[in-house]
């Protein structure tokens, strides 16, 4: 995160002309219903249910084997009475975010979203796991954190751009943005800032979003002291390892960033190998595609 608020020329420069989308109006009216003293659980399923993709999308993920639920959930309001506000409001944000921050190009990157929509859930999972109170903002740091990506390929072309994450992915820079601010001055996680800032995300997780790269600041420097920020990202990263992100974005096999901080992340979170591969082959009997090493 940007150590001073900067002004809106200042913000018109890093974002190099990239255009950060408005936040859609059904997060809007769900934010505003969220900070009632009582939400209204029939206005939640009634918002929902105006768009008739999403109603679906909700039922066909809430019916998934992700969730494991014996009885099959017939109705929106029976979803949001089942699960919490947050999970709720969590799956409309992955769902609309998709629709309002792309052109043709890059909705066509089913796998990107497939991909941010399994980091989360396994986020998720693995926030709930370890002990870890607030998974709900484990699931949206998920959705979240590489949201800037889609952005960046609109603003400098999917194919220019895939060839700038492969770069960095396969580079052995410090930092995965390295690359990414030497061609551009800017970079996915200063972009995925802003947008998260913009769709009023919770500031603590609009900084995690533009930290998830600065892994040394986080896990080598002796005067880290930001445990909240490295307890998202360590959670993040695990998720991502464990989803094949390095696979999925920069179109390699081996995940360098993992290879220099896994060990730091898993001593963070109190796990070990064992543990990454029971939760991979769990994940794997699910349905998400998951780490062909960690289930081989």
């Amino acid at each position: 995160m940007p150590s001073k608020e900067l002004s809106e020329s200042q913000i018109k420069h890093v974002l190099q002309g990239i255009s950060i989308p408005p936040q859609p109006q059904i997060m809007v009216d769900l934010q505003m219903e969220q900070v009632m003293p009582d939400p209204d659980i029939g206005r939640i399923a009634q918002l929902i249910s105006k768009d008739v993709g999403l109603a679906g999308t909700i039922l066909k993920i809430v019916n998934s084997p992700f969730f494991g639920l014996s009885n099959k959930i017939t109705s929106v309001e029976q979803a949001v009475n089942l699960l919490s506000f947050n999970s709720v409001i969590n799956i409309v944000n992955g769902l609309t975010i998709r629709s309002e921050m792309s052109d043709a190009d890059i909705v066509a990157l089913n796998r990107f979203w497939d991909s941010a929509n399994d980091i989360s859930m396994v986020s998720a999972t693995i926030a709930k796991e370890i002990g870890y109170k607030n998974h709900d903002e484990a699931y949206l740091l998920g959705l979240f954190h590489n949201c800037g990506i889609p952005l960046m390929m609109k603003r400098f072309g999917v194919e220019e751009y895939s060839k700038t994450m492969t770069e960095a992915y396969s580079s052995n820079s410090e930092r995965i943005i390295d690359i990414e601010n030497e061609k551009y001055s800017t970079n996915h996680a200063v972009v995925g800032y802003y947008t998260a800032k913009a769709w009023n995300m919770p500031i603590h997780l609009c900084s995690a979003i533009a930290e998830h790269h600065n892994l040394k600041q986080l896990f080598h420097d002796k005067y880290s002291t930001d445990n909240e920020k490295k307890n998202l990202i360590s959670i993040l990263k695990l998720a991502d390892y464990i989803c094949s992100g390095s696979k999925v974005i920069g179109d390699q096999k081996v995940d360098f960033e993992w290879e220099r901080y896994g060990e730091s992340i898993l001593e963070h979170v109190g796990l070990g190998a064992y543990d990454i591969e029971d939760m991979a082959a769990r994940f794997n009997e699910m349905g998400i595609s998951v780490n062909d090493a960690l289930i081989e």
